[in-house]
C-alpha cells in the first residue's frame, strides 16, 4: 500500500519559518512534521511514499527522504498555483491499488492514524478537539458521504482531518475536473464524487499553518509524552508539571541523551552534597528526579526512543539512589545497628526496581499495565526521593533510613503477592 503526500504549497502563513524550509520539513517538538507521519504509516505497513512538490523545495525533500531511508517517489508539480487537487492528479502514474493521501503539514498521533487507515474515503472528526475551528474545513454530511465542504459552512457536521484512504477510480473524475478547471482542490474534487466517510472521532490531529500552531503542537506532543505507568504520586502532582516545561523549552535544542547525563551529572552533585550538607543535597536530589524525566519526554515527544536509552537511564537512576543514600549515611556517621538499617533501606531501593523489572523480563510485559493495583503501591522511586529531600530539610537524617526499610521491602512482599494473585486467578 502506497501513500501520496501532498506537499506543493510555499506555507506563506509560516513567515520566515518556511522562507527556505518546506512546511512539513519544519520541526515541531524536535521532530520534522513529515516525519512523523511517515514513521507511523511505515510502521503501519505503507510501503511506499509519493511525495508531490514544487521544484522550490525539490531538493530539500530529496535529502530528508534519503536521510531518513524512506521508500519515494517524488513527484515535482511545476504549477502549485493550480491547487492540492492538481498535486494529487500528478500522482496517479504512480498508485495503483487503495492508497493513503495525507497533507504535508498535517500532525496526528499514532492511535489517529491506526483507526483512520481502517477506514475508507475521507477521515472527518466530529469532536476537532484540538483543531482551530475558525480556519478548519467543515463537512457536511448525508448518508456517510460528504454533501458539502468548504471552511465557509455555517451549518456542518464533522471535520475535514486532510487524511484520505481512497480508490484509485477516483482519478476518472479527477482527471475530468482538471480538463475543466484551471485550478483544482482537494475539497472540489470530494464534493464532487460525494466522497464516503470515515469517523475518527476525539484524537489529536490538527493543521500547522502559523507559529502559533507549532507552539500549540508542542505542548500536546510533550504533554502526550509522559509516560505514565510507573509514575507515583510525586511525579503525577509536582514532577511532571515542571518537568513538562523544562522538556518545551529544550526540546528543540538537546538530544535525550544529554538530558539523561545531565541529570546524572545533578545527582553526583547531589551525593557529593548529601554527605556535607543534607538539605542542600535534598534538594538537588529531588531536582535530578524531576530531571530525570525530561530525558523520556524528549525522547517520546521526539520520537527517539530506544531501547539502549531506557536502559541506560535506568542504570543510572540506581547508582545515584546509592550514592545518595550513602552520603547521608556518612554524613550521619550511624553505629551498627544503624549500618543494619542503612543496608536495609539501600537493599530495598534496588529491590523495588528490581521486582518490576524482573516482572517484564520473566513475563515480557509492563507489571503496572497488567496488575492495576501497582499504581496504588507507595514507595515508587520519585516517591521515596521526595520523602528524602523532606526529611533532609527538617534535619530527621536517621528517619530516612527508617522509613525507606520499611516503606521498600513492604512494597516488594506486596508486589510479590499481587503477582502470585494474578497467576492463581
Amino acid at each position: 500500500m502506497k501513500a501520496v503526500i501532498l506537499a506543493a504549497g510555499l506555507g506563506t502563513r509560516m513567515g520566515k519559518l518556511s522562507k527556505e524550509t518546506p512546511k512539513g520539513l519544519i520541526k515541531v517538538a524536535g521532530r520534522e512534521i513529515l516525519y512523523r507521519t511517515m514513521k507511523i504509516l511505515k510502521g503501519e505497513g505503507i510501503d511506499e511514499f509519493v511525495v508531490v512538490t514544487n521544484p522550490l523545495y525539490k531538493e530539500k525533500f530529496e535529502e530528508f527522504l534519503r536521510k531518513n531511508n524512506f521508500r519515494y517517489q517524488l513527484v515535482i508539480n511545476d504549477s502549485p498555483e493550480k491547487g492540492n487537487g492538481y498535486s494529487l492528479y500528478l500522482a496517479r502514474p504512480y498508485v495503483s491499488g487503495r492508497f493513503v493521501v495525507v497533507m504535508s503539514d498535517h500532525i496526528y498521533e499514532e492511535a489517529f492514524i491506526r483507526e483512520a487507515l481502517k477506514g475508507n474515503g475521507l477521515v472527518v472528526d466530529r469532536d476537532g478537539k484540538f483543531a482551530n475551528i475558525d480556519e478548519a474545513t467543515k463537512v457536511k454530511l448525508e448518508n456517510g458521504r460528504v454533501a458539502d465542504i468548504g471552511k465557509a459552512l455555517e451549518e456542518y457536521d464533522a471535520l475535514d482531518t486532510g487524511f484520505f484512504v481512497l480508490e484509485p477510480d477516483i482519478f476518472e473524475i479527477i482527471e475530468k475536473l482538471v480538463k475543466e478547471k484551471e485550478e483544482l482542490e482537494l475539497a472540489e474534487i470530494v464534493k464532487e464524487t460525494k466522497l464516503e466517510v470515515f469517523e475518527v472521532n476525539g484524537f489529536f490531529w490538527m493543521d500547522v499553518d502559523t507559529p502559533e500552531d507549532i507552539k500549540k503542537a508542542k505542548k500536546f506532543l510533550i504533554k502526550n509524552a509522559i509516560k505514565g505507568s510507573g509514575d507515583g504520586i510525586v511525579s503525577r502532582h509536582l514532577n511532571r508539571k515542571i518537568s513538562t516545561k523544562i522538556s518545551e523549552v529544550l526540546i528543540d535544542y538537546v538530544e535525550p541523551i544529554h538530558m539523561t547525563i545531565f541529570s546524572f551529572a545533578v545527582g553526583i552533585i547531589a551525593a557529593f552534597m548529601a554527605f556535607i550538607s543534607p538539605p542542600v543535597g535534598g534538594l538537588l536530589y529531588q531536582l535530578n528526579s524531576i530531571l530525570d524525566g525530561v530525558d523520556g519526554e524528549i525522547a517520546r515527544a521526539a520520537m527517539k526512543t530506544s531501547r539502549f536509552g531506557g536502559y541506560f537511564d535506568s542504570i543510572l537512576d540506581r547508582y545515584i539512589d546509592f550514592f545518595v543514600l550513602l552520603g547521608l549515611a556518612l554524613n550521619l556517621n550511624p553505629d551498627i545497628w544503624g549500618w543494619v538499617v542503612v543496608s536495609l533501606a539501600l537493599f530495598g531501593s534496588a529491590m523495588v526496581s528490581y521486582s518490576t523489572e524482573r516482572y517484564k523480563g520473566e513475563y515480557f510485559v509492563d507489571i503496572y499495565k497488567v496488575i492495576p493495583q501497582m499504581k496504588y503501591l507507595f514507595g515508587k522511586r520519585d516517591e521515596r526521593i521526595f520523602l528524602t529531600m523532606i526529611l533532609c530539610l527538617v534535619g530527621k537524617i536517621s528517619w530516612i533510613f527508617i522509613i525507606l526499610a520499611l516503606i521498600t521491602h513492604l512494597r516488594v512482599f506486596a508486589t510479590i503477592y499481587l503477582v502470585q494473585k494474578r497467576e492463581d486467578s
